[in-house]
């Protein structure tokens, strides 16, 4: 493919980073399905991503399946080729996206992972007044509280945290800003990290949450703490990050069912996203009422 044609990739993947906030990681993502796309391109004498057209995205899609890749993995690959088609719209180089009606194999929907209440308490239970110990806390509880998400956690900085309101202003996907309440116990924990954070943040630092460096922390450093709680919380299976809000939105719905409410708290754009959470709900009712129905016992032989 032509030399030029990779400038406006680079342009775009830093329109990606600039404008739109994504991380380093998602613009790899973006650049490595673009070369496939490229590499389609090359092997189809296509000349140019501006000159493609629907049907040849169809069988760029037909062939990747045909190649092995998962269904979640394509659709990421039209997602990301829908989403610069739209960008070079922008730039005015095309007039029409000819990903947009093209459609990826159906996904077969899991169901996320969760820890149930006794579990969190567990894992909650984090013990120790050096710094550490109390930053972790802090930051496990608010997981917990307010169904954060790594990147949002991470990218707290002091100001978005308001005790005395209870609530924190996030920055999620796509730069969106939405407002979410903070519990008594992550106050708690937060306030108490805020008493000792001076004594580990450089001078200027604005993060809320800081590394043994003193600079905002990382997110892998964050992965890493989860696991050695969960590990000292004697937990056996895979705790990671996005568990907290995938345990923090079931629990909620567990006690309330107001999809719309949990829906605004996770920063959902699609209710249909949110809905996940209410099938890990019926699937425990399921299981309760296997065990308590008199009439869906399985009968002793």
């Amino acid at each position: 493919m032509d030399p030029a044609q990779w400038q406006t990739v680079e342009r775009y993947l830093e329109h990606l980073k600039l404008e739109r906030r994504l991380s380093d990681h998602t613009a790899r993502s973006y650049r490595r399905d673009l070369a496939c796309l490229a590499e389609f391109c090359d092997k189809h004498e296509i000349s140019s991503f501006t000159e493609l057209k629907s049907h040849q995205l169809r069988r760029f899609a037909a062939l990747s399946h045909a190649g092995g890749l998962a269904p979640r993995s394509i659709q990421r690959r039209l997602s990301g080729a829908r989403s610069f088609m739209k960008y070079l719209i922008r730039e005015g180089a095309m007039k029409s996206n000819p990903g947009a009606d093209v459609a990826a194999p159906q996904v077969a929907r899991r169901l996320p992972g969760t820890l149930d209440a006794d579990q969190m308490a567990r894992l909650l239970q984090i013990e120790g007044n050096e710094p550490e110990a109390v930053r972790d806390r802090a930051m496990l509880e608010l997981f917990y509280s307010s169904g954060l998400r790594l990147a949002e956690l991470t990218g707290l900085d002091l100001g978005d945290v308001d005790l005395a309101d209870g609530t924190v202003r996030v920055t999620g996907k796509g730069s969106k800003m939405r407002i979410v309440p903070v519990g008594r116990f992550a106050r708690e924990s937060t306030s108490a990290w805020l008493a000792i954070r001076s004594e580990s943040a450089d001078a200027g630092e604005t993060a809320l949450f800081v590394s043994n460096r003193g600079t905002r922390i990382s997110p892998r450093t964050v992965q890493n703490r989860v696991r050695y709680w969960a590990q000292r919380a004697g937990l056996s299976q895979r705790v990671y990050p996005h568990l907290f809000r995938h345990s923090f939105a079931t629990h909620l719905l567990e006690s309330s069912s107001d999809l719309r409410s949990v829906q605004e708290m996770l920063g959902h754009a699609d209710i249909s996203t949110t809905q996940i959470y209410t099938h890990l709900n019926f699937q425990h009712l399921a299981q309760v009422y296997d065990k308590a129905h008199p009439r869906a016992r399985l009968k002793k032989t």
